[in-house]
């Protein structure tokens, strides 16, 4: 049984999961901030009798604040239950949450800054086709080409291109064994895909 989760965005969601992606429990709530006090209580809640053999946690890109909190909770509950931990990419996560379809689609997701954190996906096998990349919107609209857009930065993506359909979608952890297993087998450390905003006084 697998515990995924995800606190990359404004969403705190986690889900109970067999190994063939069958749903045994989920939480799903939309709470911008506050991850680090919702978290546990939401798993807790979620488990009831049952322990997990294995966990997933979301490694970003995505809140610097957020990827700590659910890294770092994914850590400490692994090492409680002694199971295995790995990492999954928090924009194909995004990407499970499109309706099925052929083709190429991308996912916007809002970061600091006004800039979009972007990647390009087959739809069908949510495969990644291209890096993860962090631009402003009309940089992001010259370079993705995708018809559908998701994310919560999607509906900016679509109107500096001024083409394709935008869903504004947030990750939900019960689609976490949809990701082929080369997005669902990282290491679990955050994928920032920029520089902080806070930076080191020089000496």
């Amino acid at each position: 049984m697998i515990l995924a989760l995800d606190t990359s965005t404004a969403a705190c969601t986690a889900a109970l999961l067999l190994p063939d992606g069958t749903i045994i429990a989920s939480r799903d709530e939309v709470i911008g901030r506050g991850h680090a006090e919702r978290l546990v209580p939401m798993i807790q809640e979620m488990l009831d009798s049952h322990v997990p053999t294995r966990l997933l946690v979301g490694v970003g890109p995505g809140s610097f604040t957020g990827l700590r909190v659910g890294i770092a909770a994914a850590h400490g509950l692994a090492i409680g239950w002694s199971i295995p931990l790995a990492g999954m990419n928090s924009l194909a996560l995004v990407a499970a949450s499109a309706p099925p379809g052929e083709g190429k689609l991308a996912v916007a997701m809002a970061g600091g800054h006004g800039e979009l954190f972007v990647q390009t996906f087959n739809r069908k096998k949510l495969t990644a086709t291209g890096p993860i990349l962090n631009l402003t919107p009309v940089a992001a609209a010259a370079k993705v080409d995708a018809p559908l857009v998701v994310g919560s930065g999607a509906e900016a993506l679509v109107a500096a291109r001024h083409s394709g359909e935008a869903m504004p979608l947030l990750p939900t952890a019960s689609h976490a064994m949809q990701l082929p297993e080369l997005l669902r087998m990282l290491e679990c450390k955050p994928i920032y895909a920029r520089a902080p905003d806070a930076r080191a006084k020089a000496a």
